[in-house]
């Protein structure tokens, strides 16, 4: 059962999600303990490929309340646990212009911290406008045929 975190919205109205990977994280225990709190942050989080590992930069982790002497850093890189083809196939396609690697989710799969990335493309300024005047149709439409469910 997935035990969702934190989601990044931001990424799917900023990208173009193109393909979706999940990876286990590399944590230590305060950083999981704070997680199960339901306590982070994928905002400015982005996903740097560094001689065939991934490594997770930019993602909050606020520092364990209750942890002492030995709490984590906050924003410090995390590695990313993938297989050497998906790093190698990241890479290549990072290589591209306009494509990025961007977390989607943090969750509990099982007791496991993983998180969802997605190889993206960046969108234009009326791209984003678009994707919104999309979103906004099908709200209307929904709405539009509840409202004549209950007439009826």
């Amino acid at each position: 059962m997935r035990q969702v975190v934190a989601n990044n919205k931001r990424a799917r109205h900023d990208y173009t999600i193109e393909d979706v990977y999940e990876a286990g994280l590399v944590l230590s225990g305060t950083e999981v303990k704070a997680l199960r709190m339901g306590r982070a942050s994928l905002i400015d989080g982005f996903v740097h490929l560094d001689r065939g590992e991934a490594w997770l930069e930019g993602v909050h982790i606020p520092e364990y309340f209750q942890g002492t002497w030995n709490n984590h850093a906050p924003r410090r890189k995390r590695k990313l646990l993938l297989h050497k083809d998906e790093i190698l196939r990241l890479e290549s396609k990072v290589r591209e212009k306009g494509h990025t690697v961007v977390p989607l989710s943090l969750y509990f799969l099982d007791g496991r911290a993983k998180v969802e990335i997605a190889l993206a493309r960046g969108k234009k300024e009326y791209d984003k406008r678009q994707s919104l005047r999309e979103a906004q149709d099908r709200r209307e439409a929904q709405r539009a045929m509840r409202h004549k469910e209950l007439l009826s």
